[in-house]
Parts: structure tokens; sequence; C-alpha cells
């Protein structure tokens, strides 16, 4: 199976499967003398481990990070990266079914029809256990922003779970830690909980939608067509687990505004261009603006559940199907701190590539080029 990598300078290549001994990613393009420690990059896998709440999967994994290589006294020494997490809590006794049957909404059946083989014990290469790597990954990415341009900021949180959305009236980021949804609305949070513990109750599941934001990401990032910086972060979140719709800034919601609503309007301040609003979401002809980048995506419901549904066997036969196993019945909680270590990722990426192509040179508004 190809395609296991991402980035440009910044590359990221992700390996394992949910069942087997170990997972991981490779992380080269790392620039030298970044701090990294085990440390460091397990505040950001505790973020995102199963079985923190009774609102995600049950399954017990202390997701510790090993660092193999390319970091000798707690900095990154510019080569390959080698990061392990090992799975301890499988159980793959309970996909035993599925060894012959296709979920309904699962890549069970389209990497069968493939490949012609697939790792059913908790669907191998396409469970979002893979995403782990990711934070791991997005750990390094974070630290590297931070020596490289200190003050950018990145924030994930849900701002739907089902039909339920959040008020923007009430939009507080400190209640954003402060509940197992990562909701920024507490009287949101306290409806969704009784809401998702129906549907767990129940054995059924419901989608989501994540926003990631970063704040201090400098104008100049992206390039123009095919190098655009909206791009990469809609293909890096579109390559998450379970995502099934992405939206930069406005995003669709662009499409029933006039010319003269859409238009960030612009004025000059002391610091430079000043933005009236943020409908670009931080981004314009694919290069960024400045502002804060603000990045949406969908998550649909997980998969695997105990609700009886119609399938079919490899063999062709018609089935009913209920999956057994712990699983989360909103994947997308879990789903926001691997956005946010996708949006370190490109980010970091972008910032190379500029300083490789332009050497952070701008031009000048209201003064000298720097």
């Amino acid at each position: 199976m190809s395609l296991n990598t991402f980035g440009h300078l910044f590359r990221v290549t992700t390996w394992g499967e949910s069942h087997g001994p170990a997972l991981g990613a490779t992380v080269d393009g790392c620039p030298p003398g970044v701090p990294v420690t085990q440390e460091a990059l397990q505040v950001w896998l505790d973020r995102r481990k199963p079985g923190q709440n009774k609102y995600t999967t049950q399954r017990r994994e202390p997701d510790a990070v090993e660092i193999l290589s390319g970091v000798f006294e707690g900095v990154s020494t510019g080569t390959p990266i080698q990061l392990m997490i090992r799975n301890t809590d499988q159980r793959s006794k309970d996909y035993g079914e599925i060894a012959e049957k296709f979920r309904p909404g699962h890549a069970d059946i389209t990497y069968w029809q493939k490949y012609g083989i697939r790792d059913y014990r908790g669907g191998g290469r396409s469970s979002a256990r893979e995403t782990a790597a990711r934070v791991a990954a997005g750990g390094i990415a974070r630290a590297a922003l931070e020596k490289l341009v200190p003050g950018i900021a990145i924030t994930g949180c849900m701002v739907q779970m089902g039909p339920k959305a959040i008020d923007r009236a009430r939009f507080d980021a400190d209640q954003i830690a402060q509940n197992p949804f990562w909701c920024p609305d507490a009287q949101a949070a306290g409806d969704w909980a009784e809401y998702l513990d129906g549907l767990r109750k129940s054995g059924d599941s419901v989608g989501a939608v994540i926003e990631v934001t970063a704040r201090g990401v400098p104008a100049g990032l992206g390039a123009p067509i095919y190098g655009k910086l909206d791009t990469d972060l809609a293909a890096a979140m579109m390559s998450i687990n379970a995502v099934k719709g992405v939206e930069i800034g406005e995003g669709m919601a662009a499409a029933a505004l006039t010319g003269a609503e859409n238009a960030d309007e612009i004025s000059m301040g002391p610091d430079g261009p000043v933005y009236g609003s943020n409908h670009a979401g931080g981004i314009l002809g694919g290069i960024s603006t400045g502002q804060e980048l603000v990045v949406r995506f969908a998550v649909k419901p997980t998969s695997s559940i105990l609700t009886t549904r119609r399938t079919v066997t490899k063999s062709g036969t018609d089935a009913e199907i209920v999956t057994k196993g712990r699983h989360d019945p909103c994947v997308g909680i879990r789903a926001v701190p691997v956005g946010e270590a996708m949006m370190a990722c490109v980010i970091l990426d972008h910032l190379l590539l500029d300083r490789g192509q332009t050497g952070g040179a701008r031009g000048a508004i209201g003064g000298p080029a720097r």
C-alpha cells in the first residue's frame, strides 16, 4: 500500500495497524536544534488517547510514545525522527464476525475490493488508531513552529454534535478544556452529554463538526494555484479517518453571501493592514493574510455500532451484522487533537517552503520591504 506520506519539506510517514504490535511515524525534514522530548510529545498524545471518559471507546491504551532516532541531547538533529507507540490493549477476538462480513459505512468493503486482503482486526490501517501517530508528529511540528515563529497558537474545538450546534454568542475558549467534548459552549456541552448518553446506551453513534484555528500565522505562507495553503489544509483534514467534508473560513456558507458581504474590508493599522472581518478564513489566493486560519471539518458517525444492519459477506451472500468491541459513540471527540496536529504539520511545511523560495522577504505595505 503506497501513499502513506504527506508534506513537502516537513514529511510525515505513518505506519502500523490498529491491532498490530505497534504503530508510529517517521518524521523527516524537521529543522535541527528543535527541543524534542518524549515528555513534551506525550502531552499531546494524552489529549487524544482512548478510554478517558464514558463518551469515548473504552479501549485502554497508554499511547506512550518512544523516540527511536533523530534526537540527541533533547534536540532534533535534522535527520529522520522515528516515533513508535506500542499497542497494549487489543481484543482481536471482538472482530471475528467481521472477518467474513463488511460493516456498512466502513472501509472494510473498499479495502477488500482494492487489495483482495484486509486486516479486519479493528479495521487495520483504516482504523482511527492510526491518528495517534499523526498527533505525535504534530507535537514535533508544534515545537518547530514555537522555535521558528514564537507565538503561533493552534486550538481545536467541537462546534456541532449531530444536529446540535453551539451558540456562537456563548463561545468561550476557556471552556474548551473544561468538558469531555472540547466544546466552547458550556450549555451545549451539557446538552451533548445527555444526547450522547442516549445514543451510547442504544448502541448507536453520531457525527460532529470540528473547528481548528491558528493565530499568529505570518502573512505570505502558501503559493498560487497548485501550492495553495488551503489546498494542503483541506487535503490534510480530509485524510483524517471518517472526515467527509472540509471548509475554510466561511466555507459553503459563502455561496449565500453577496460580494459586499463576503469581502473582508482592509484598513491600515499601526503595524500593517487590518481586516474588518475574516470570511476568507485567513487565506486569499492560497496565501495566508496574517489573520486567523479557520478550518472546519465534518466527521461522520462511527460505523462500528451495535444496531443490526444489513450487509453482504465475502462470498456474496446477504447477511446481518452487529459490530462487537469498544468503539467511540462520537469519534469527532478525539478528532479535535488530530485536527490540531494536522494544522501544525501543514503550517510548518509551508513555512519551510516559503523560506526556501522567498527567504522570508515580503512586499512593502506602508513601509520598506522586509
